[in-house]
């Protein structure tokens, strides 16, 4: 494409700039963006082709005619040397003097003094996907972008870098006139992700084309990754009492929490989901025994939340929203956010993994790299995010966390230490590296580099924890966090070294108060 006029004027069209063909192919586009767009090829030009023209040539075919065009850009370069540094001995010569031409119709203007850099960019894929030239769900998908060394996208935009959150302002008497219906604590759970922002651009429970593309491509469409079906069960009896109501309001507790908009019943196919989603449908696994206890129909529909969800539990205010986190990671001035979930109480081998990725990302050139660290040991600060044990799960996890602001992520035996519903023989449900390697590869997380779990285990010589050498098996010992909690429990004290005493301290009166 060539650029044959001024931006927005009425500038004669130049007669010296011939159709530029596309050298590059949309297949080569694809490829280099990773199969999710084809792009497009800008070509730029003006009149000081008239100037070099003829003396650089189109195409270099020997060794003798490249030194020769090199010496020619030698020779240019010291021509040019005097009046390069805005000397004003040629008028106008760079342009710095000349008026500026504010084009007359444009599409955007952006005011770049003091406005990240991340908020123009947003701006610009705003007015593009405002003319339609990229899907409009695409321009709402809730991941960062920044430029450089900034929080990365991977080619999904962002509207003003902020989650849409899913609240509304009602009037109460308004709330009690709706037909009501009454869900359970895993229910509210998903209200609150919901609400926040986590599962975004999902923005209720799903309806039956959303759950469909799920469960079979674990996406909402081929650039949104979803991999877990956020759906609502009802019964036989609540779908033919509420079916052909515009709205519903959702009760927890007889307090009403949200609001589900148009409806949409359909069947709530529980083999099928369940097979698809964790790999087995052993009714021993704890999610599958939930679903099979749940309604036969399931209901899809905008949500949004009445007010935000508390659980009055002393963890409240620990429980950020993406938004909420987003901001302070620019508070903070990061420049990279890595996450890290864990399941079991921080020891000495988790810090020390997390230490040693800020300084891998510090060699990489980052300034600031941040952790956003969510662990699920003893009372959880993120409900729903660790009682999904599949296969399906990292992804969720990984895909929530970018939504906060994350663009690097700790991954290594997820989603390990899930034991096969049948005690003999005794073994995981699922291969413990599968998540890493899945989540290496999984649709609309490319954006998201994957940083490989380290195994660290406890050193009986040095007493403390190291990076686990092979070479050197027989020093190391591997204390799980069953283990762990085990010695809690008993009264026992874990080997010096590995854990923080202090923490050790409040785990040990969790696990056994009366000690």
């Amino acid at each position: 494409m060539a650029n044959t006029s001024a931006a927005g004027g009425d500038s004669p069209k130049a007669k010296d700039v011939p159709l530029q063909y596309h050298h590059v192919t949309r297949e080569k586009r694809r490829k280099l963006w990773n199969n999710k767009s084809q792009g497009c090829t800008v070509w730029f030009t003006g009149k000081g082709r008239k100037f070099h023209a003829g003396i650089l040539p189109p195409c270099l075919k020997s060794p003798s005619q490249t030194r020769s065009f090199l010496f020619i850009v030698a020779q240019l370069k010291m021509l040019f040397k005097p009046y390069l540094s805005f000397a004003g001995k040629i008028k106008s010569f760079t342009g710095v003097s000349q008026p500026y031409e504010a084009p007359k119709n444009p599409d955007l203007i952006l005011e770049t003094v003091n406005v990240p850099v991340e908020k123009c960019a947003n701006s610009v894929l705003d007015m593009i996907a405002a003319k339609g030239l990229i899907p409009a769900r695409q321009a709402n998908v809730a991941t960062p972008l920044t430029i450089n060394n900034n929080i990365i996208d991977d080619g999904n935009t962002v509207q003003n870098d902020i989650i849409e959150e899913q609240y509304v302002s009602h009037n109460d008497a308004y709330v009690e006139a709706l037909p009501r219906l009454d869900i359970g604590v895993i229910d509210l759970q998903w209200v609150q992700v919901i609400a926040e922002g986590w599962s975004s651009p999902l923005k209720g429970f799903m309806r039956e084309d959303e759950f469909l593309k799920t469960i079979h491509f674990n996406t909402l469409d081929s650039h949104v990754n979803q991999s877990v079906a956020i759906v609502l069960a009802v019964t036989g009896e609540d779908k033919q009492r509420l079916e052909g109501n515009k709205e519903i309001a959702l009760y927890h507790n007889s307090t009403p929490v949200a609001i589900l908009y148009s409806p949409e019943f359909y069947v709530h196919r529980k083999e099928e989901r369940i097979a698809r989603q964790f790999g087995t449908t052993h009714p021993g696994h704890p999610y599958i025994k939930h679903i099979n206890a749940s309604g036969d129909w399931l209901v899809g529909g905008e949500v949004k939340a009445l007010r935000k969800i508390l659980w009055s539990d002393g963890l409240d205010d620990y429980r950020l929203s993406p938004n909420q986190l987003r901001a302070k990671f620019r508070e903070l001035g990061a420049d990279a956010v890595f996450a890290f979930q864990l399941r079991n109480p921080i020891h000495n081998g988790h810090a020390l993994l997390m230490q040693d990725t800020r300084k891998k990302l510090e060699a990489k050139g980052y300034k600031n790299p941040v952790l956003l660290l969510h662990p699920l040991g003893g009372k959880e600060v993120f409900r729903l995010f660790g009682k999904l044990p599949s296969g399906f799960q990292v992804q969720w996890h990984a895909k929530a966390r970018r939504n906060a602001g994350a663009n690097f992520y700790i991954v290594g035996r997820d989603p390990a230490g899930v034991p096969h519903p049948d005690p003999t023989p005794s073994r995981d449900l699922y291969e413990p590296t599968h998540g890493a390697r899945v989540l290496s590869v999984a649709p609309g997380l490319s954006s998201l580099t994957i940083l490989p779990f380290k195994v660290a285990a406890y050193n009986t010589v040095n007493a403390r924890m190291e990076f686990f050498d092979p070479a050197r098996a027989s020093e190391f010992a591997f204390i799980s966090g069953t283990k762990m909690r085990n010695y809690a429990r008993s009264g026992e004290t874990p080997p010096p070294g590995f854990m923080a005493p202090d923490a050790w301290n409040i785990l040990a009166e969790f696990y056994n108060p009366t000690k």
